[in-house]
């Protein structure tokens, strides 16, 4: 079992910066694909990025977000930079266990708003 907490959301105006943070509480830690996701309300739940080994990127944040994790410390970031209105939404962490392809335990969500 693992529990994630997200952190790190607000108010920003487009072209600010902002961290995320996705804190995970269980055991091996290390071994677990890890997502980020948003959703904006009525629509669905968006990919932004995945780090399991190596690293990816929805088109849209790409080259504007970057994914970091710390395994000692049981923690993932992700940080935006450049950020737009259309990045607003609820931010997810996700954790996908290893050799599963789906993502089995999920955060609560961390709100992010950027005004233009």
């Amino acid at each position: 079992q693992v529990q994630l907490v997200e952190s790190g959301g607000g108010l920003v105006q487009a072209g600010d910066s902002l961290r995320l943070s996705c804190v995970a509480s269980g055991s091996n830690f290390s071994s677990y694909g890890l997502g980020w996701f948003r959703q904006v309300p009525g629509k669905e739940r968006d990919f932004v990025g995945h780090t399991r080994g190596r690293t990816t990127y929805a088109d849209s944040v790409k080259g504007r977000f970057t994914i970091s994790r710390d395994d000692a410390k049981s923690t993932m970031w992700l940080q935006m930079t450049s950020l737009k209105p259309e990045d607003t939404g609820v931010y997810y962490c996700a954790a996908q266990p290893p050799g599963k392809a789906s993502y089995n335990y999920w955060g609560q969500g961390t709100q992010v708003t950027v005004s233009s």
